[in-house]
């Protein structure tokens, strides 16, 4: 049969199926649309003057429909049902790291403790040269995720080649990841514990509430508690029911979600006995805390069950489903909002009504005030405000651009391969003459940035220049360039202290992994040291709670 026949076939099946929803007002918009597109397909399908890829134009025309309704309505061809059901589940097959495109090739980034990479000696920084006989020059990172997954089990060779070392040849058995919600939990001081939430896939409501148990059995003087949900971007939303259900004791409403379909609108309320529904507890958030995120951090607000502590979230209060479509196909749609205890819709973007084809920040007019247990006020259509606001914390333009040119994680995986162990994390620390030998590997490497000084001369240059006014200042100007360059080579000097804590952490980081990142990061951790402080302050604690 012709690609146009079976174009026709589909239009008439199409309209058969639409035929049953005739009660709906849009139908014949509906049906009159489908037959418009499956005509431009087939003419482009037929005449375009090039050969063209019927399956790639559907996917094009699906995503660029979705994409029309918000970032997170999406469709998943059947190559990309993997990629989604890790998503969904945290699990996949493969070596267990995580790599980064550099240059030519793919390196290995992080490898996952206790995973086929890692058990292998694989260590970040290691090039990817081959994958089973086969070069890998030239691929892409998403064409080295294809090849490094595969089944639990299956055998796998790859050649490497080391910073320092050369090159060597590994040959180990993929496994099945699966990526832990909680990668660390411990304790801050002695009275302070520690539990950081990554993400909401299945089991991280007991991750959290295992985390919690472990802290309390083995440590007698715990007395209270630090989730963070800094950087997490949600993902299930029982799971998100679940972790509240940690702090907060069966039969509490956490969200409830309301849609067009009233199949959508259900109630989720905690269903067993909290872990500990008395422990002082401080949840950290930031813009990257989002959904499920929100859900908790919200509704421990809401409920007066904690205090949250950092800079607004995301604001995404939007519940998204999945269906499966045919031909092994499936799609994640927005179904429905949700809605926190106090009654509060946290959605910032409202994307029913665009402008210039861009959702619009929800107008300060719209939002509502709704009111926690304790009758605090809380506003709703602006994601989640900390009851107490930390600045956002930034890299200065040296560390950053340390950071962007691979100096720092180039040095610490020199250091990783001349040293074969170090201290325990939270005891690691470089010595000045280290940083100093980190001072001198920066040396002629190019890590070239602007200050924000120099960007604001150069714009005054421009400005300058305009208003003919450059030229009386010409002397002023190459001055005060010359003393700001001058300056600028004392950066390494001048901001030693956030160059060392980065350096500690990602030297520690190729020892202990994730876990040591993560310590080593405590002692300078504005969050964290607030919340320490708030934990400690049991009059200011209450005085946040009850809105005093």
């Amino acid at each position: 049969m012709k690609t146009y026949k079976k174009i026709a076939f589909i239009g008439v099946i199409s309209i058969g199926l639409f035929s049953a929803y005739k009660a709906s007002d849009d139908y014949f918009e509906v049906s009159k649309n489908l037959d418009i597109f499956a005509s431009v397909y087939k003419e482009v399908n037929l005449s375009y003057v090039d050969e063209v890829e019927p399956g790639s134009l559907i996917k094009t025309a699906i995503d660029a429909m979705l994409k029309s309704l918000d970032p997170y309505t999406n469709y998943y061809s059947e190559a990309q049902s993997e990629d989604y059901r890790f998503q969904i589940t945290g699990e996949y097959g493969g070596i267990g790291s995580t790599i980064r495109q550099r240059g030519d090739y793919v390196i290995i980034n992080d490898p996952y403790e206790g995973y086929p990479a890692q058990l292998a000696d694989l260590r970040s920084g290691d090039k990817i040269i081959e994958v089973d006989g086969k070069s890998t020059k030239g691929k892409t990172s998403d064409d080295m995720t294809k090849l490094l997954k595969g089944s639990a089990g299956t055998e796998i060779t790859m050649k490497i080649d080391r910073l320092g070392v050369g090159e060597m040849t590994k040959t180990f058995k993929r496994a099945k990841i699966k990526v832990q919600n909680v990668p660390y939990f411990g304790m801050i001081n002695q009275e302070t514990g520690y539990i950081k939430l990554t993400a909401f896939t299945p089991d991280a409501g007991k991750e959290v509430q295992d985390a919690l148990k472990t802290l309390k059995r083995n440590n007698a003087t715990l007395k209270s508690v630090i989730l963070d949900l800094r950087g997490n971007g949600g993902g299930l939303l029982h799971e998100a029911v679940n972790v509240v259900n940690t702090f907060v004791n069966k039969g509490v409403i956490v969200t409830s979600t309301k849609g067009r379909d009233r199949e959508n609108n259900r109630t989720y309320a905690t269903l067993d006995a909290a872990t500990d529904s008395q422990i002082p507890l401080a949840i950290l958030i930031d813009g990257g805390s989002a959904s499920a995120s929100e859900i908790v951090s919200g509704a421990l607000q809401d409920l007066d069950r904690g205090v949250l502590i950092g800079q607004k979230s995301f604001g995404k209060g939007l519940v998204q489903t999945s269906r499966m479509l045919t031909y092994n196909t499936q799609m994640k749609i927005t179904t429905s909002k949700y809605y926190i205890p106090s009654g509060r819709c946290i959605q910032k973007l409202d994307y029913s009504h665009k402008v210039n084809g861009k959702a619009e920040a929800i107008a300060d007019s719209m939002k509502r005030s709704f009111f926690t247990k304790n009758k605090r006020p809380v506003s709703d259509g602006e994601g989640i405000t900390p009851d107490l606001k930390t600045p956002e914390s930034k890299y200065t333009k040296i560390t950053q651009s340390l950071i962007s040119k691979y100096i720092i994680f180039d040095f610490a995986t020199q250091y990783r391969n001349t040293h074969n162990a170090i201290s325990m994390t939270k005891d690691f620390e470089l010595t000045d003459n280290e940083y100093q030998a980190f001072v001198d590997y920066s040396a002629g490497k190019d890590y070239n940035y602007n200050t924000d000084t120099e960007e604001a001369l150069s714009k005054f240059k421009d400005q300058a220049t305009k208003e003919s006014y450059l030229d009386e200042l010409h002397n002023e100007y190459e001055a005060l360039l010359g003393k700001l360059k001058r300056n600028k080579s004392n950066d390494l000097q001048k901001f030693k202290g956030e160059i060392m804590q980065v350096l500690e952490e990602e030297v520690a980081s190729r020892y202990y992994f994730e876990k040591a990142r993560i310590e080593a990061s405590f002692d300078n951790d504005t969050e964290i040291k607030e919340a320490v402080a708030i934990l400690k302050d049991s009059t200011k604690y209450q005085s946040i709670i009850l809105g005093k």
